[in-house]
């Protein structure tokens, strides 16, 4: 069908020319892309169709379309601690960055536990950010790891999922019973595999590099036993289980296993895993310290590998804003996390440039899987859908300035790192909401 036959509501938007990338329908083709009313209205490939009366159009010639990218681990400082990130300066970055939904972790103060806070966090975000914000609630009242808060109740309130953020439920009976309580609902739990007890005081990968700088080591087995467990539990309940990040190639055969035995069983790994090994640490740089730690290269290359055999479902930015107070300390003292929302798809796209992996098989990654995991209708670039979308030239060359950043925080590992790959354009539902000031 030709966009010219289709009747637009309202001054439409054509973007012409573009390679649209569509994972989920298999296209990467020439084409445009019609959008009108929030939504994708017609998608057509080979010549160029004609324009609606009135329509912007974008001639995106050299350019990639790609759905606006799905980012399922975020923390935003809102409500508690706004002087590192706010809905509104994550939603800045967010968009800069390409990423059209994020999801935020319950990690704030007070923890998004109740039905009254998810709403809370559905109008501040609806109100002051750019990009949508769907929030997961916690799985245990306090994320104490002890008693469940009320799934049912939280969902309806708005929760896409249930987590306890950056901390991992030790007691084994209580993930059981959040997910045999989650499978009544259909609703994805998502956990952090990481036994404290066997991460203890560490705050590297432990290894030679741990040992090289004086640092205690935090061993594999801390994310693998804990997977292992949370996999067994996975298929005593039948309930849907989401490792929010692995790190290792053992965990990744932990998860080939599990799925190949038929689990409804899925796993994330973070951009900076993809792009960083441990021996980027290098003179003690705080900024690169992060839960779960950066892996030797072995394990980096099996991420990739997975992300491009589909193991991994999704690739996360983990995006954990600290500001200097928590940052400037000694390795062994700084707190976990780095920001990433800007760097995600950049950082993301390095296998594809060193010839590691699809595109398709990172755009799936970082957009389609995640919004099938969440049911969400975004994701892809078909009629019907939300016009989220962003136009990235793929080849562009950029050097990330953490000064340049939208974030609060400045605390990226990937400060003066050089990037290929530039978002252009990002729209949400139609609307712009990010324009590169060169495009």
């Amino acid at each position: 069908m030709s966009l010219s036959a289709i009747r637009a509501e309202s001054r439409p938007l054509v973007i012409t020319g573009a390679r649209i990338v569509d994972p989920k329908s298999g296209l990467d083709a020439i084409g445009s892309v019609l959008v009108a009313d929030g939504l994708i209205k017609g998608v057509v490939t080979g010549a160029a169709p004609g324009t609606p009366e009135g329509a912007e159009t974008i001639e995106a010639r050299g350019k990639a379309l790609l759905p606006g990218l799905v980012d399922m681990r975020v923390f935003v400082g809102e409500p508690g601690a706004e002087h590192r990130e706010t809905f509104a300066s994550a939603g800045q970055a967010a968009a800069a960055g390409g990423v059209t939904t994020i999801v935020t972790m319950p990690d704030t103060d007070p923890v998004i536990d109740d039905v009254a806070l998810v709403d809370f966090i559905a109008r501040r975000a609806r109100d002051t950010a750019a990009v949508n914000v769907l929030p997961m609630a916690a799985i245990t009242k306090g994320l104490k790891g002890r008693e469940m808060t009320e799934f049912g109740l939280l969902g309806a309130a708005g929760a896409v999922g249930f987590t306890d953020g950056r901390h991992s439920i030790t007691n084994a009976l209580v993930l059981r019973r959040a997910l045999t309580y989650a499978r009544d609902f259909g609703a994805l739990v998502m956990h952090h595999p990481a036994d404290p007890d066997l991460v203890g005081s560490g705050v590297m990968n432990e290894g030679e590099t741990a040992t090289r700088l004086g640092l205690p080591g935090i061993p594999r087995e801390a994310e693998i036993i804990m997977l292992e467990r949370d996999i067994r539990i996975a298929a005593l309940t039948g309930g849907r289980y989401h490792a929010a990040q692995i790190s290792c190639a053992a965990s990744l055969e932990v998860i080939r296993r599990a799925k190949a035995a038929g689990l409804s069983v899925s796993c994330g790994v973070s951009a900076t895993h993809l792009a960083l090994n441990e021996r980027d640490v290098g003179p003690y740089r705080t900024f690169y310290r992060l839960s779960p730690p950066l892996r030797d290269e072995d394990d980096r290359l099996a991420m990739i590998e997975g992300v491009a055999d589909r193991s991994i479902d999704v690739i996360v930015s983990s995006h954990d804003p600290q500001d200097v107070d928590t940052k400037r300390h000694p390795f062994a003292e700084a707190a976990d996390g780095a920001v990433g929302l800007e760097t995600l798809l950049a950082a993301a796209l390095r296998p594809v440039h060193n010839g590691e992996a699809s595109l398709a098989s990172i755009v799936r990654a970082l957009s389609t899987r995640p919004a099938e995991l969440l049911g969400l209708p975004s994701g892809r670039i078909a009629a019907g859908a939300p016009a989220d979308l962003i136009l990235v030239d793929l080849e562009k060359p950029w050097i990330c300035e953490a000064e340049r950043l939208h974030s609060r925080s400045k605390n990226t590992p990937f400060e003066g790192a050089r990037f290929e790959g530039r978002v252009l354009r990002t729209l949400v539902g139609g609307r712009t909401v990010y324009k590169d000031s060169e495009a």
